[in-house]
């Protein structure tokens, strides 16, 4: 299994800056796509920003040239991924959730993060 603990919403003025931090432990050897996902009140989730393993990191367009991904490894077990998100903008509001997909011997499967508040007041 794979733990998600996700960090860092707040509440920010339009053009500030937010960072968001979402912790992995457990069977992180076994990710092979991370990432953050957005869901504002009405609409459906949607990428934000992932990293595949052997491929790099992909962002929405929404998020390109103002938001980057970065990811630190602690141990074997535990593992954090951060979303740096500048120039914010009221219809970046949103909760903010960490996904991983993984493979593991039993089969392939995803885990979600409990979901973060960012809040853009105009």
């Amino acid at each position: 299994q794979v733990q998600l603990v996700e960090s860092g919403g707040a509440l920010v003025q339009a053009g500030g800056s937010l960072r968001l931090s979402c912790t992995a432990s457990g069977g992180i050897s076994a990710i092979d796509v991370w990432g953050w996902y957005r869901q504002a009140p009405g609409n459906q989730r949607e990428l934000v920003a992932t990293i595949t393993r052997g491929r790099g990191t992909d962002y929405a367009d929404s998020a390109k040239g103002r938001f980057t991904m970065s990811r630190d490894i602690a141990n074997s077990y535990k593992s954090t991924l951060y979303l740096q998100m500048n120039s914010l903008k009221p219809e970046d509001a949103a909760v903010y959730f960490c996904n991983a997909k993984v493979t593991f011997r039993s089969g392939p499967g995803a885990y979600w993060g409990q979901g973060t508040q960012v809040t853009v007041s105009s």
